[in-house]
């Protein structure tokens, strides 16, 4: 079986072709993707070439890991999931090229645990189950924050995350006047128009490596660092005012598992909305166009790809 892909050749080295895909085991599923959403985080680091090295990484390879479609195929132990909706958190079913993440395809092959079922209802929304699922991972693993730095989407979802956890409303800084609206039930501040200097618990979500002193200077004693993003450049600061606030990190790994489930069960519960996230759906055949849109274009927010639309 053949299906499009988006390959990244080599940095900047983007093209849309047919990829020989593994053969399916018999607990596999086949998966037609109806929508890609692209990431302005590990995707783009890809993309420039300065992701840093890690086991399996490579090109040519498959990006993307927030995938929807339908079950249209699979093996033995699996034909009872024909015709469900799944998120599809990655793949590596790719003969000729490295599957990281795997997901931005017309076609994929995966193990059917990985398939998560989710409510169709959501269409191209449900390509934000694993930014949502990243934040409430980082929430989960600590305390809830109390100022989120960044107003992209996994800022906008950190702060949802909180306050359908029913806890109060963070604050949100960002520096880009455009990324200052869209707040939902809570502020949106230019840091420059922010006197607090008593924060708790600080989620950095802008992957901005060299802006921790600044939040260092805003903790109060004994507060909280947690770096939700994810740093090309290596992070660092001066220790003294870290050490006079006593100030704690924390690092905010990749979700699990039981998070996209978690997540699930607030969307579907309505705690969480998703609407309003996505700012730009191109035809998948014009992926070489959607690509650099996302990765420089200051008001897209987030992109996605309609298979739909790939010819």
């Amino acid at each position: 079986m053949d299906a499009h892909a988006v390959i990244l050749e080599a940095p900047r080295k983007l093209s849309l072709r047919p990829l020989t895909l593994s053969p399916c085991s018999p607990s596999d599923v086949i998966v037609e993707i109806h929508h890609s959403g692209i990431s302005t985080g590990t995707e783009k680091l890809f993309w420039t070439g300065e992701m840093p090295s890690f086991p399996g990484m490579g090109y040519p390879l498959v990006p993307g890991y927030e995938s929807v479609g339908r079950v249209i195929g699979g093996g033995t132990d699996v034909e009872d999931r024909i015709g469900e909706w799944v998120f599809v958190p990655g793949a590596t079913c790719y003969e000729s090229a490295r599957g990281l993440f795997g997901g931005t395809a017309e076609k994929v092959i995966l193990p059917s645990a990985r398939a998560l079922p989710v409510s169709e209802s959501l269409g191209r929304e449900g390509v934000l189950f694993a930014l949502a699922a990243t934040a409430l991972h980082a929430i989960a693993g600590g305390t809830v924050p109390d100022l989120i730095v960044g107003h992209g989407t996994l800022g906008r979802l950190l702060a949802r995350i909180t306050i359908a956890m029913g806890a109060p409303a963070p604050v949100v800084w960002d520096n880009k006047a455009s990324r200052r609206t869209g707040g939902a039930g809570y502020d949106v501040l230019a840091p420059k128009d922010d006197d607090r200097r008593d924060y708790t618990s600080v989620y950095d979500a802008s992957g901005y490596a060299d802006g921790i002193d600044a939040l260092i200077g805003r903790l109060a004693h004994g507060g909280e660092i947690v770096l939700a993003g994810f740093y090309a450049n290596r992070p660092s600061f001066a220790f003294p005012a870290a050490f006079r606030a006593e100030a704690r990190f924390r690092v905010a790994a990749e979700w699990k598992p039981e998070d996209l489930s978690a997540t699930r069960d607030l969307i579907d519960s309505g705690a969480l909305d998703l609407s309003g996230l996505i700012s730009h759906t191109s035809p998948a055949g014009d992926a070489l166009k959607a690509y650099p849109t996302a990765f420089n274009d200051t008001d897209c927010l987030k992109m996605v790809l309609d298979w739909s639309q790939s010819e």
